[in-house]
C-alpha cells in the first residue's frame, strides 16, 4: 500500500509498504479516503520531530471505511464510515477515569507516536471512532478531529453567549475556533495580520476583523471592543509575543486561553495577572466523546467545511501542495489529501 512516511527532517517519501497486519483485540483496520494535514504535520517534516516518532506514517485527521474488525469489536462492523479522533488512552488511569482522556498517562496519537491515517490502510483502536453521519462526505469528516480540538478549546476558554470575544490568529486551528465560538453566541473579533484570513473568520461569525500589522497587538484588541478589553482572549498564533499581549488585552476579571504551542519559553507580567484577577488556561487536543461529536454536528449544520477548506490534493502530491505551502506559510486554508490512490 501507499503511506506517507516520515523518516526525519525533511525526510518524507509516499512509499509502498507492507499493509497493516489483522487487527488485534478492540482494532479496526481502516481503508482510509481522506485526510487533513496541518501544521504539526508540517513542523515535524520541515523542522524536525518534537512530537513524532520517526519512522512514522503521518497523519492525526483521517476518515474512512472499515473494512476488518478485531475480536471483542463490538460496536463497529465491515463497511461501516467511521472517523478518527487519532488520541489513545487507556481508560484507566486517573485522567481517564475522570473523563480527561486528553490528559492519559499513556496518551499516545495515530500519525505522531503510532502510524496514522496518510495511507491506504491503518489499524485503530475501536474506542478511538465515531460513525460519520450519512449526510456527511469523507472529505467533510477528514476535518472533525481538528474541529474537535477548536471546540475543546472554546470549551476550556469559557466563553458564554453575549460575552465579547477576540482571537488571535486565523490559520487552521484558529478559524476552527471562530467557528466553534460563533455557535456559542460569542461577540467575536477576530485577529490576525492577513486579510483574506480575516475575511474567513468574518464569513464563520466574526462579528469584527482587527488586521494588527504595524501595531500594538494588545492596543489593537482593545480599540475594536472598549478601553475594558474583551472577556476573553483566545491566542491561536503562536507568536512569541502572542500571550503576552493577550494578557494585556483582556478586561479585570478575564480569561486567557492559551492555543498556540509556544518553541520556548516565554516572559509574562505575573503582577498584572494576580492584581487584575486574569484566568489564565490551556489547552489540549480533545476529549473524544465530548467533542468530537460536537464537530460532527457542526460540520453538519454549518459552512465551515466550505470556508476553510483550500484544495484537495492526491497523496502523491503530499510534500509539494501540501506540507511545503503550510511549512512557508502560504496555504490559504486547509488542505486535504485524498488517499485512496
Amino acid at each position: 500500500m501507499k503511506a506517507a512516511v516520515l523518516r526525519g527532517q525533511r525526510q518524507l517519501s509516499i512509499e509502498d509498504v507492507s499493509e497493516p497486519a489483522p487487527p488485534g483485540p478492540g482494532e479496526v483496520t481502516i481503508a482510509v479516503s481522506h485526510a487533513a494535514i496541518c501544521g504539526t504535520d508540517a513542523g515535524e517534516w520541515y523542522h524536525g520531530s518534537r512530537l513524532t516518532v520517526p519512522p512514522v506514517i503521518l497523519g492525526h485527521e483521517f476518515a474512512g471505511e472499515l473494512v476488518a474488525i478485531g475480536p471483542n469489536v463490538d460496536r463497529f462492523a465491515p463497511g461501516d464510515r467511521v472517523v478518527s479522533g487519532a488520541g489513545v488512552a487507556c481508560g484507566e488511569c486517573d485522567w481517564c477515569r475522570s473523563g480527561r482522556t486528553n490528559l492519559c498517562s499513556t496518551y499516545r496519537t495515530l500519525g505522531l507516536e503510532l502510524h496514522g491515517g496518510l495511507a491506504q490502510f491503518v489499524n485503530a483502536p475501536e474506542s478511538t471512532l465515531l460513525r460519520v453521519p450519512d449526510d456527511l462526505s469523507f472529505e467533510q469528516a477528514a476535518l472533525a478531529q481538528p474541529f474537535a480540538v477548536a471546540i475543546h478549546a472554546v470549551k476550556r476558554s469559557g466563553v458564554q453567549s453575549g460575552e465579547t470575544c477576540a482571537v488571535i490568529g486565523i490559520g487552521g486551528i484558529g478559524a476552527f475556533i471562530v467557528a466553534a465560538a460563533a455557535a456559542r453566541g460569542a461577540d467575536l473579533i477576530a485577529v490576525d495580520i492577513d486579510d483574506a484570513r480575516l475575511t474567513t473568520a468574518q464569513r464563520l461569525g466574526a462579528a469584527r476583523a482587527v488586521n494588527a500589522a504595524g501595531q500594538d497587538l494588545a492596543e489593537a484588541i482593545r480599540r475594536a471592543v472598549d478601553l475594558d478589553g474583551p472577556h476573553v482572549v483566545i491566542e491561536a498564533s503562536g507568536v512569541a509575543h502572542g500571550p503576552a499581549a493577550a494578557l494585556a488585552a483582556v478586561r479585570r476579571g478575564g480569561r486567557v486561553l492559551l492555543v498556540g504551542l509556544q518553541s520556548a519559553p516565554r516572559e509574562l507580567d505575573l503582577l498584572s495577572l494576580t492584581v487584575r484577577e486574569l484566568e489564565l488556561t490551556s489547552t489540549l487536543a480533545h476529549v473524544l466523546a465530548d467533542d468530537l461529536s460536537d464537530a460532527l454536528e457542526l460540520l453538519g449544520s454549518t459552512s465551515v467545511f466550505d470556508e476553510v477548506v483550500e484544495k484537495v490534493i492526491p497523496l502523491d502530491q503530499l510534500v509539494d501542495e501540501g506540507l511545503l505551502p503550510l511549512a512557508e506559510g502560504r496555504a490559504g486554508g486547509k488542505i486535504i489529501v485524498d488517499v485512496r490512490g
